[in-house]
C-alpha cells in the first residue's frame, strides 16, 4: 500500500508549519522541505512522530537540489499535494530594487514552484493530486516589495497555466493569497513600530487579520476532495483587504454606514 504523501517548502516558517501540521489530517506523511536544516528538523520534531512530519532539506531554486529532493520523496511514498510556500520579500520599494533583487525574488517567489513542480508532477499524475502555491495580496495589487510583488502576480498565472494543461491528469492547481499575517517576517516591522498590526486592521473589512492557521485552512480545503471541481482559483485569505476599504467608501460615498 502506497503512502500518502503531502509536500510543503518553507516549512520551517510559521506558515508553512501550519500548512504541515493541518494536512497531516489527510495524509499518511508530510514531507517538510526548507533551506535552513536546523530549523526544519526542529519544525518536524515539534509537530509529531518522525513517521508523520520528515524533513527534507533542500533550496528550492536550484535544479539540482530540487533533483535530490524529488528521489528523497520518492523513497518515502507517493505525493499527492504540492504546497510551494517557500517565498521571501527584499526591497520595499521600486527605487530600492536592484537587478540583483529582482532576480532573487523572482527565483524563489517564482522560478522555485516550477522547479518543484516539474519535480513531482509524475506523482501528482498518478494520484490526479493537488498543487497549491501560497501567492499573495501582492500579487493583485500594489502593496509595496515591487520584485516579490511581480513574481506573486506571475506565481498566479503559473497556477492557471497547470490547472489547464494538467487538468487532463486529474491534477488541480490553485493558489492562496495571504494578506497580512502575523509571522516572524513581520517582526522586525513590529518591533519598529509596535502598533503595525493595529496599524494595519483599519485597511482589513473584517478589522482583523489573518493568521498561519487561517492560510492552513484554506489550503487543507483546496487539497480536499470537498474543492474537487475547483482549479485555476486564486483564494485571497486576506479579512477582505482585496474586496475593498471601508474608508475609501465612506469618502466616496459620503455615508457613515461605512
Amino acid at each position: 500500500m502506497k503512502t500518502i504523501l503531502a509536500v510543503v517548502t518553507g516549512a520551517a516558517g510559521d506558515i508553512g508549519r501550519a500548512i504541515a501540521s493541518r494536512l497531516a489530517d489527510s495524509h499518511d506523511m508530510v514531507v517538510m522541505v526548507d533551506i535552513d536544516g536546523a530549523a526544519v528538523m526542529k519544525a518536524a520534531e515539534d509537530l509529531g512522530p518522525a513517521d508523520r512530519f520528515v524533513p527534507v532539506v533542500a533550496d528550492v531554486t536550484d535544479p539540482a537540489s530540487v533533483s535530490q529532493m524529488a528521489n528523497a520523496i520518492a523513497a518515502l511514498g507517493t505525493v499527492r499535494t504540492l504546497v510551494n510556500n517557500a517565498g521571501a520579500a527584499r526591497a520595499v520599494s521600486l527605487h530600492d530594487t536592484d537587478a540583483d533583487i529582482w532576480r532573487k525574488d523572482a527565483s524563489l517567489n517564482l522560478e522555485a514552484a516550477f522547479l518543484t513542480f516539474r519535480a513531482l508532477e509524475n506523482d501528482l499524475k498518478q494520484l490526479g493530486g493537488a498543487l497549491i502555491n501560497i501567492a499573495s495580496v501582492n500579487g493583485m495589487a500594489v502593496f509595496g516589495h515591487p520584485a516579490y510583488s511581480a513574481a506573486k502576480a506571475g506565481l498566479i498565472h503559473f497556477t492557471k497555466l497547470v490547472a489547464v494543461e494538467y487538468g487532463k491528469f486529474g491534477i488541480r492547481a490553485n493558489a492562496v493569497a495571504p494578506g497580512t499575517v502575523r509571522t516572524q517576517a513581520w517582526e522586525a516591522r513590529a518591533a519598529a513600530n509596535p502598533q503595525v498590526f493595529e496599524e494595519a486592521k483599519r485597511w482589513y473589512a473584517l478589522q482583523r487579520i489573518a493568521t498561519a492557521e487561517d492560510v492552513a485552512n484554506a489550503v487543507f480545503f483546496l487539497a480536499s476532495d470537498q474543492a474537487k471541481a475547483i482549479t485555476g482559483v486564486c483564494l485571497p485569505v486576506d479579512c477582505g483587504l482585496t474586496a475593498g476599504q471601508a474608508e475609501l467608501a465612506r469618502t466616496f460615498s459620503q455615508s457613515d454606514h461605512y
